[in-house]
């Protein structure tokens, strides 16, 4: 089984990511969300879910044991100190187990979608894109989307990671239509195989 081509998609929070993966999977990519693979790590009973607990408290996990992300979001979201632990918590685990998925994929495009790609993740990556998108729109989306006021919006912008597109092999722009990122991701996804 030969090693897949692996695209690496990240960006703040409401810049396009998933937008960007689903027309890559379109082409016939294999996708791996870091955030589905944390919420299979989190499920009731499993050791990352109780190290969370532990730390956060009982108040972050449902009565049935399962992982109040509206809970634990209220409180690393306002504390920094509080998201760096939770990060030094969530990433190795997810790191290792996407990894361990990448093994068994058995196709020629794989795509990792992660928010902090380049903090382990990247490794794993033939190249690396970052979705941007104007700040505006960014917060009315996020807005939209997760139903938050604008408060609380702009503390989770605030709290992400800030991105260099210098790091990133290849920069989408997407502060146009759906249809306008889709033709950006067929003209990148050209280029890159070709440049194999």
């Amino acid at each position: 089984m030969s090693r897949p081509f692996v695209i690496g998609v990240t960006g703040p929070i409401a810049s396009g990511k998933s937008a960007v993966t689903r027309r890559l999977a379109d082409h016939g990519a294999v996708v791996l969300d870091a955030d589905l693979v944390y919420r299979d790590l989190v499920k009731p009973g499993l050791p990352l879910t109780a190290r969370i607990a532990e730390r956060f408290g009982p108040g972050v996990l449902t009565d049935a044991g399962e992982l109040d992300r509206k809970a634990l979001g209220a409180i690393v979201f306002a504390d920094p100190e509080a998201l760096a632990d939770l990060d030094r918590l969530t990433h190795p685990a997810i790191i290792a187990e996407i990894g361990a998925r990448l093994e068994a994929i058995d196709a020629p495009l794989a795509v990792i979608e992660a928010v902090k790609l380049s903090r382990g993740t990247g490794k794993y990556c033939d190249e690396t894109w970052l979705v941007q998108v104007d700040p505006a729109r960014q917060l009315e989306r996020l807005m939209t989307r997760n139903g938050l006021s604008r408060a609380d919006a702009e503390r989770r912008i605030a709290a992400q990671m800030t991105y260099d597109p210098a790091g990133y092999t290849r920069v989408l722009c997407n502060d146009g239509s759906l249809s306008d990122l889709a033709a950006l991701v067929d003209t990148t996804l050209a280029t890159a195989l070709a440049s194999q």
